[in-house]
C-alpha cells in the first residue's frame, strides 16, 4: 500500500504497552509504526516522519547500558523542526539528552493520580480541563528541566509531571496516555498528531482496501495463491480480499483438525462460500488422523508441536494436489501486532505458550509469502472486512487458538472428550448470542476437565462425571483481560442446560481470575 506522506514513528524503550501508542495514533486516522529505539539515523531518514513518539521503558537513562536514541538524533528532529513527544521513559531521555537531570525518586509512583494542568493557549492540554485523571507508572522522576523547557502539569509526588519546550517543538509526559486508565489520553495523542505534527487524518480503510487490492496483484503477477483458511476473523478478511484481488487464481482450503467447535467446518464454508463472490472453500477432513497422535499426550506444549506439525503435513499435501506452478504465493494472515513483536526493542522473555503458525513451513516448498494484513491492528482488520461487506458474525468472532479443543482439554485427547467438549461449547454460544452478551465479551469459551470427576444425582441415579469451566473475558487488546460479569441468569442457563443435555458432564463452573496474573487460556 502506499503509505501517507506524513506519518508517525514510535520508537520503543522497552514497555510492555508501547503498542498501544500506535493503536491510539491509528484511532485518531493517522498512520503510524513502531520501530525498536535502536534505529539509526539513515533508518529514521528513510521513514521520514513527521512526528515521533518516545516510549517508556523499565531502564534508567543514567544507568550504563540503558536504552538511547541514535548518535544524531536530537541534532536531526532540530534540524527539520520534527515534534517529539516523550513517554514516561522517553521523557527521562529527552530531559537526560538536552541537559536536565533525572534522578531516582524518593517517592515511587505507581497507579492512578491526578495532575493539575496549564490551559494556556500554548499547552497540549488547552481544552482538556485543568485538572486531569491520569496513570503513573514510574521510579525515576525529572529533577531539573534542559534550558527553553518548562512545566506544564504537576501532581503531589511529581513537579515535573508534563514538560514542554518554549518553541512548542518537544513534549514530554511522565504519566502513560495511551492506557484506558488515562481517560483523556487519547484525545491528547491525537492532538499531538493532528495538532502539534499538523498531520491530516487521512489512515482509512477504504483507501486502504483499494491501494492494497493494486498492492497484491503487483506482487502476484500471472501467480497464483495457496491460503489455509481457519474461518476466524483474520482468514475470513484475508480470504474475502484475495479472492477480491484474484478471483480464481486464489486456493483457499480448511482443514478440519476433528479439534474445532461444533460443525465448524461445515458452517465457515457455508458462511463464506455466501459472502464472498464465486468463493469456493475446499474442506480437508484430517480428523481421525490427529486424534490419533494425540490420543496418549498430555502435556500442552507437545500437543501443541503434534498439532503444528500435522497441519504442516496436511498443507503440504494439499500444495502437491494443486499441482501449482513454481511462482506461486502462500498467503499469511501476519496483523501489525505480530510484525511489533518481531521488532521491538525488548530484554530477555520468556515464552508462556507457542501455536503452529503456516509460516514455519518446510523451506522445500519455496513459496514467498503475501501478508495483506500485516499494517493492521485487530480493529482495522474487522473495520476491512466490513468495507469487503463481510457479516458482522464474519467480522466479530471471538479469537479461536490454533490447536483448538486440544488445549482446552486439561487431559489427552479422545473424540469422546472432543465432542462432549463441543457439545457444551455450542450451549454456552447459543446462550451468549441470544442474551445478548456476545458482543460485549471479548473472548468466551468453555474448558474441559476430564482429570477431574464430582459426584452428583441425576433422577434417582448417583453420578460420577466430569467438570467444565466457562470463560469470560473483557478486552481491548488482549494483553491484559478482566473476567466478564455474567448476569447470574445466564449463567443459570448455561449451566442447566449444559447438565442436562451434554453427556459425561454434571458440574459446571465458572472461571473469575484476569490476566495478569492468569492467562485468557488455560494451556
Amino acid at each position: 500500500m502506499s503509505l501517507p506522506a506524513r506519518k508517525v514513528l514510535v520508537l520503543d524503550f522497552g514497555s510492555q504497552v508501547t503498542h498501544l501508542i500506535c493503536r491510539r495514533i491509528r484511532e485518531a486516522s493517522v498512520y503510524s509504526e513502531l520501530q525498536a529505539c535502536t534505529v539509526d539515523l539513515e533508518g529514521i531518514r528513510k521513514f521520514a516522519p513527521a512526528g515521533i513518539i518516545l516510549s517508556g521503558g523499565p531502564a534508567s537513562v543514567y544507568e550504563e547500558g540503558s536504552p538511547h536514541c541514535c548518535a544524531g538524533f536530537w541534532d536531526y528532529v532540530k534540524e527539520q523542526k520534527i515534534p517529539v513527544l516523550g513517554i514516561c521513559y522517553g521523557t527521562q531521555e529527552m530531559v537526560h539528552a538536552m541537559g536536565g537531570k533525572v534522578e531516582p525518586g524518593t517517592k515511587r509512583e505507581f497507579g492512578h493520580a491526578e495532575m493539575d494542568v496549564q490551559e494556556d493557549k500554548d499547552s497540549p492540554f488547552y481544552g482538556l480541563g485543568s485538572r486531569l485523571k491520569i496513570w503513573m507508572s514510574h521510579g525515576d522522576k525529572v529533577t531539573q528541566l534542559p534550558a527553553g523547557f518548562r512545566a506544564v502539569g504537576s501532581t503531589d509526588n511529581c513537579e515535573y509531571a508534563a514538560i514542554q519546550s518554549r518553541d512548542g517543538l518537544f513534549l514530554g509526559l511522565q504519566f502513560h496516555p495511551e492506557v484506558t486508565h488515562t481517560p483523556q489520553g487519547s484525545q491528547l495523542i491525537g492532538n499531538f498528531v493532528t495538532k502539534t505534527c499538523k498531520i491530516e487524518p487521512t489512515w482509512k480503510m477504504e483507501r486502504f482496501l483499494d491501494d492494497e487490492i493494486t498492492k497484491i496483484r503487483a506482487q502476484v503477477g500471472e501467480g497464483r495463491v495457496i491460503g489455509a483458511i481457519s474461518g476466524g476473523v483474520d482468514s475470513s478478511v484475508c480470504a474475502a480480499l484475495m479472492q477480491k484481488a484474484l478471483g480464481d487464481r486464489f486456493h483457499p482450503f480448511m482443514v478440519d483438525t476433528g479439534l474445532l467447535r461444533k460443525d465448524e467446518a461445515q458452517e465457515v464454508k457455508a458462511r463464506l462460500e455466501k459472502e464472498i463472490d464465486n468463493f469456493q472453500l475446499e474442506v480437508i477432513d484430517a480428523s481421525e488422523i490427529f486424534y490419533r497422535e494425540l490420543q496418549d499426550v498430555k502435556e500442552p506444549e507437545k500437543k501443541r508441536k503434534i498439532i503444528g506439525r500435522l497441519f504442516i503435513e496436511q498443507f503440504e499435501a494439499a500444495v502437491k494436489k494443486l499441482n501449482l506452478p513454481a511462482n506461486s504465493f502462500l498467503l499469511q494472515g501476519t496483523l501489525y501486532p505480530d510484525v511489533i513483536e518481531s521488532t521491538s526493542f525488548k530484554g530477555p522473555a520468556t515464552t508462556i505458550k507457542t501455536h503452529h503458525n503456516v509460516g514455519g513451513l518446510p523451506a522445500h516448498m519455496k513459496m514467498q509469502l503475501v501478508e495483506p494484513l500485516r499494517l493492521l491492528f485487530k480493529d482495522e482488520v474487522r473495520a476491512l472486512g466490513r468495507q469487503l461487506n463481510l457479516s458482522e458474525w464474519s467480522v466479530m468472532r471471538h479469537p479461536f487458538p490454533g490447536p483448538g479443543l486440544a488445549i482446552r482439554i486439561m487431559d489427552h485427547i479422545t473424540k469422546d472428550r472432543v465432542q462432549c467438549l463441543q457439545n457444551a461449547d455450542a450451549i454456552y454460544m447459543e446462550e451468549l448470542i441470544s442474551s445478548g452478551e456476545y458482543g460485549k465479551i471479548g473472548q468466551a469459551f468453555v474448558v474441559l476437565l476430564p482429570t477431574v470427576r464430582t459426584v452428583g444425582v441425576m433422577g434417582d441415579h448417583r453420578t460420577y462425571e466430569w467438570v467444565c469451566t466457562l470463560r469470560a473475558v473483557q478486552t481491548s487488546d488482549y494483553m491484559t483481560a478482566d473476567w466478564y460479569h455474567l448476569p447470574y441468569e445466564v449463567l443459570g442457563r448455561v449451566s442447566t442446560r449444559i447438565i442436562n443435555e451434554v453427556k459425561g458432564i454434571n458440574r459446571v463452573c465458572f472461571d473469575i481470575s484476569s490476566k495478569p496474573p492468569a492467562t485468557i487460556e488455560w494451556e
